[in-house]
């Protein structure tokens, strides 16, 4: 329905010349529109619209550059491998506002200070933009998303320059990711694991803006330096909507409490491993299980996927399928009690990396190094248990005697 409204709007609009629709003082309407975060995974950082009002014809409608179809052939892997396609899309106002705050969001309208002209101008850019051949591109979170759209088509409309303010100061992608998963605790934590270390570098205003409540606050800072040399504000004036407006907290447990408890269970099991001198190979194939997987994901994401910032990812040094592989023989040297080599490089090679985290220009999540010191402290156990065995030399796995 609301694509037929859509192809219904755009063939009246090509058929009435722009200026006639323009004519009435104050018919033609643009406004900005905010929607706060959600409780949901995908609404956890808002959303933008631009919104369409010609009071003379009655006509209320957003162009939302926020659609996709989940349920196109390949949207999941193309969703990881970084080729999502969203589209722009046209919703009747009264029901872009119900589904948000059937959500528990707020919806802000931040009526745009356009002349005439410039009313004319990002019309003609939104329909331009609706044609079939136009209005689908390849969505990037960080840079082309439906925020830096509605950005982009407002300032090309507008004869002069947009001024904003100062951005914040010391903010980076993943501080702002951060900020808007809090609520969702292990969604934050998936998110921050995929992350790179370019998502730690400071960004300025222009890139604090792919986030719709980033940029809001901005826009109401905002002024027009028109080309005579005089100033208008951007925005005239702003509404709200009813709503919650903050999302409920997904989750009562956080990933570093949780964490925190499986640091403690590892220690207790890593000291009675040395206290009894006898592997548990079951907790080693839940550790490093965990610890291939992730890295499976991560290592995809770091060598194939096109994600902003995610091939700068220091984490694939330690998460990598590496683990997963050789799981088999380290199972089988564990029951067969014999030696295995690869618990002493382990020990080595986790307890370099943990060194080096101060001093690596990524920020790691502290459940992840949790996870880390416990791989650590798991191997260490696996040392000091096979240290009295008398072997073969270690390239050879054999039999305790």
């Amino acid at each position: 329905m609301i694509e037929r409204m859509g192809l219904l709007f755009l063939m009246i609009w090509s058929l009435i010349p722009l200026r006639t629709l323009a004519g009435v003082q104050d018919s033609l309407r643009f406004s900005l529109l905010t929607c706060t975060p959600g409780s949901q995974i995908y609404a956890l950082f808002g959303h933008t619209g631009i919104r369409y009002q010609n009071i003379s014809r009655g006509i209320d409608l957003v162009f939302n550059y926020g659609m996709f179809d989940f349920d196109a052939p390949g949207f999941i892997p193309r969703f990881v491998k970084g080729d999502t396609d969203y589209e722009l899309g046209i919703i009747p106002y009264d029901d872009f506002v119900a589904e948000y705050k059937s959500r528990g969001s707020c919806v802000y309208g931040q009526e745009l200070n356009l002349t005439d002209a410039e009313k004319e101008r990002l019309s003609e850019l939104l329909v331009e933009n609706y044609r079939p051949e136009n209005r689908i591109y390849r969505y990037n979170y960080f840079y082309d998303n439906c925020t830096t759209r509605a950005f982009s088509q407002i300032e090309k409309s507008i004869h002069g320059e947009v001024v904003f303010p100062n951005g914040k100061q010391n903010v980076s992608f993943r501080s702002i990711i951060r900020e808007f998963t809090a609520v969702s605790p292990w969604s934050g934590l998936g998110i921050d694991l995929c992350l790179g270390a370019e998502a730690d570098q400071p960004i300025d205003l222009r890139k604090q803006m792919f986030s719709p409540l980033y940029a809001r606050n901005f826009a109401n800072e905002a002024y027009i330096v028109n080309e005579d040399g005089s100033t208008r504000p951007l925005v005239s004036r702003e509404t709200k909507t009813t709503g919650v407006g903050k999302p409920k907290r997904l989750s009562s447990l956080s990933p570093s409490a949780l964490f925190s408890a499986f640091f403690l269970l590892n220690m207790a099991i890593a000291y009675r491993q040395w206290k009894r001198q006898r592997i548990y190979w079951l907790w080693d194939i839940l550790l490093y299980s965990v610890q291939g997987v992730a890295g499976c994901v991560i290592t995809f994401l770091f060598f194939v996927s096109s994600h902003p910032t995610v091939g700068s990812n220091w984490l694939v040094l330690v998460f990598n399928p590496l683990p997963l592989l050789y799981l088999p023989r380290m199972i089988y040297c564990s029951i067969n009690r014999k030696r295995d080599p690869y618990h002493l490089f382990n020990s080595l090679y986790l307890g370099a990396f943990l060194l080096m985290v101060p001093f690596l220009p990524q920020s790691f999540h502290e459940a992840v190094l949790l996870f880390l010191l416990a791989l650590w402290m798991n191997a260490i156990s696996h040392v000091l248990v096979v240290r009295n065995i008398n072997s073969q030399p270690i390239g050879n796995c054999q039999i305790r005697t």
